[in-house]
């Protein structure tokens, strides 16, 4: 029962306002979810003008498919030393069929748990698309049963101008905080939702 508690309040409860906090004396461990394509450029534009000192170390993770979201992360981080880069393997690759998907699925969940378990990130930051789903599912099984307390934030990508993309429509339920670029994204249904 008070599992189901904790479950109902942390899904439709909790509304996920940002509110203001004391500043940390620490920074926070980031863990950094890269699609793939364009959803890196756009993660790694955030990246760009995120103040290092705050965030650190980072934790990049993109799919164990995905060999130029790991150039583009070099090439950005420069010669910082307080970074990682991780694969993955992702749930679906493209063309993959949905039934063979699942399978895949499974395993990429399975390995977002070992690595959420050992990394222990402050804050999770993703953008899509199917490689953040397994991650955010374990965050959040992990804040339900107190395990560990990771913020997580879903930025849609800037290419949605109406709709959210299916990524975005299953972490909207699952994440701390969703941010739009557009505003007619920014529904008064969606009550996490904030415009950049």
């Amino acid at each position: 029962m008070i599992i189901i508690v904790r479950i109902l309040f942390l899904l439709f409860v909790k509304n996920g306002r940002i509110t203001a906090r004391n500043s940390r004396e620490t920074p926070a461990k980031a863990m950094i979810i890269l699609g793939s394509g364009g959803h890196t450029a756009e993660m790694l534009r955030i990246v760009k003008h995120m103040n290092y000192e705050n965030y650190t170390p980072r934790i990049y993770v993109c799919a164990s498919t995905d060999k130029i979201s790991i150039e583009k992360v070099k090439d950005i981080e420069g010669k910082q030393n307080d970074y990682k880069i991780i694969k993955i393997t992702r749930s679906r690759e493209v063309g993959q069929s949905y039934i063979s998907s699942v399978w895949t699925t499974v395993i990429a969940t399975l390995e977002a748990g070992s690595l959420l378990w050992f990394e222990k990130p402050e804050l999770l930051l993703c953008n899509g698309p199917g490689t953040c789903v397994p991650l955010c599912i374990i965050a959040l099984v992990f804040k339900i049963f107190y395990v560990l307390n990771i913020t997580t934030v879903f930025i849609e990508s800037f290419c949605r101008v109406k709709t959210f993309s299916l990524t975005g429509k299953i972490l909207y339920y699952l994440v701390d905080h969703v941010i739009v670029r557009w505003p007619c994204l920014n529904k008064s249904l969606y009550n996490k939702v904030y415009s950049s």
